[in-house]
């Protein structure tokens, strides 16, 4: 089952529970797989890796959200944030813990042949794809900094 036909499914069991805050999210995610599938150029469908991508981004601007809401002191506002993530993290891959990222990270600097600082894009470009829905980029590249550096 493709994730859009998995949203649309889960959309309307979110329906029939009446819960709006899951919905919220649902309708969200769907949103923007109808809006990727439209785009100039595309075929009318997304692939596996686009959709990861999506659902990736969709996280991070709720995180950046939910931080600013906690910065102007919007509590209520935050916590619809925070629910959206955890709806939209079901459908991503499980996150790799701090030391899963960093064992993968020094493998991969290992093939890379990296030494230090100025080895940092080599090392980011493969990481990236490797780690793609598994691991936040920003918490990729602090590990990659502290590894080479350090």
């Amino acid at each position: 089952m493709s994730l859009k036909q998995q949203i649309e499914s889960d959309i309307k069991t979110a329906m029939l529970a009446k819960q709006k805050s899951e919905l919220q999210a649902l309708r969200a995610i769907k949103s923007m797989i109808l809006l990727a599938e439209t785009e100039k150029g595309n075929d009318g469908s997304v692939s596996a890796d686009a959709e990861l991508k999506l659902l990736m981004k969709a996280v991070k601007q709720r995180k950046d959200s939910a931080q600013i809401y906690k910065d102007q002191g919007r509590e209520d506002l935050m916590a619809t944030e925070l629910t959206e993530i955890a709806v939209i993290e079901k459908y991503l891959p499980k996150q790799l813990s701090e030391e899963e990222i960093r064992a993968e990270l020094e493998k991969i600097i290992a093939q890379v042949g990296a030494a230090g600082p100025q080895d940092m894009g080599k090392v980011m470009g493969m990481a990236s794809k490797a780690l793609a829905g598994k691991a936040d980029g920003k918490t990729i590249s602090g590990i990659v900094k502290s590894i080479l550096v350090g």
